[in-house]
């Protein structure tokens, strides 16, 4: 997880591949597991030096192991924190 190359890309590329393939098998978690998920989001107002722009971002989390996040530069400059 720490540096990944184009093995890992195709490896994580073949099981989704699968998946798409097969949606009726799922993944199944036991009702008796103590799985959680937790999400956290944030967002800055004019962060971006250059371009003031503000900048917003998401991870889930499974149980302590990260599974997804995103980061993304707003397309317009927000005149107000709210609009960020």
């Amino acid at each position: 997880m720490d540096k990944p190359n184009d093995s890992n890309y195709k490896v994580a590329l073949r099981v989704l591949h699968y998946l798409k393939g097969a949606p009726s098998q799922g993944l199944f978690f036991s009702s008796k597991s103590h799985i959680s998920f937790s999400a956290f989001s944030d967002s800055d107002w004019a962060s971006c030096l250059d371009s003031r722009k503000s900048i917003s971002g998401f991870c889930i989390f499974m149980g302590p192991t990260l599974i997804s996040w995103k980061t993304k530069k707003q397309q317009t400059v927000s005149r107000s924190s709210s609009e960020a």
